[in-house]
């Protein structure tokens, strides 16, 4: 089995799972649906093909850089009867940094890093209005799932890394697909069956959390008997 790590860093992203009228939330962490829907666009493919293959792959995701969750009010009017539309709430995260990874077979999974290499269509994290702030392609391994999430470099901002500098290592959270014959943690509507406009579809997913330790390359050691002062940090902000 191959691994595709994908780099999933910018200012603003939204990953949502379920979405109710106005209301357009975010998850704390992006979702197997979007990201097979990023991976589709970059090969060029339709909302209607088939995209079985795709699903078949088995996702994780690393929380690299959590960031803050931030609220957005929007406006809109009718296009044919200018009428104001309701006032939409829009949920996205900021500063947040991602390391995701797709795990299956070897010849898929160099197609699909060669596609995002060269796009079809621009990748954006999860809505039109969130350009990746990084090039998403990391490269391909042959590693298990795990394996590659536990074994590459953090992935966090200068600024954060510094934040945690008293940290030689640091412990970040991870959400996967669920292994045969475990019981899930969470469930969530995240398995795209159709990407069709007029009838979208999706089953569930079933994903288990773990967590990894990395470590911290701005990491600073101190002298013993040293005192840590919480002022000390407002300076890296």
């Amino acid at each position: 089995m191959s691994v595709l790590l994908l780099q999933l860093a910018g200012p603003l992203q939204s990953w949502g799972a379920a979405s109710r009228f106005a209301r357009r939330s975010t998850e704390n962490a992006p979702t197997k649906s979007g990201l097979i829907g990023l991976l589709a666009a970059a090969q060029g493919r339709e909302r209607s093909d088939d995209m079985s293959d795709l699903t078949a792959l088995r996702f994780g995701v690393r929380i690299d850089q959590p960031g803050v969750r931030l609220r957005d009010y929007q406006t809109a009017h009718h296009g044919d009867t200018g009428e104001a539309m309701p006032v939409s709430e829009r949920f996205y995260l900021a500063d947040a940094v991602f390391l995701a990874a797709f795990e299956g077979d070897g010849a898929l999974v160099e197609e699909l890093h060669q596609a995002l290499l060269v796009p079809v269509y621009l990748p954006y994290l999860g809505r039109r209005s969130c350009p990746p702030a990084r090039p998403i392609p990391l490269g391909t391994a042959e590693h298990s799932l795990e394996a590659a999430l536990s074994g590459h470099e953090w992935l966090a901002g200068e600024w954060y890394r510094r934040k945690r500098r008293s940290e030689p290592e640091v412990e970040l959270g991870a959400w996967l697909d669920v292994r045969k014959g475990r019981t899930a943690d969470h469930e969530q509507r995240d398995i795209p069956v159709s990407f069709d406009q007029a009838h979208r579809r999706y089953a569930m997913r079933g994903v288990e959390y773990t967590t990894v330790t990395v470590p911290n390359p701005r990491a600073v050691s101190r002298p013993s008997g040293f005192v840590h002062n919480p002022m000390d940090a407002l300076g890296d902000e």
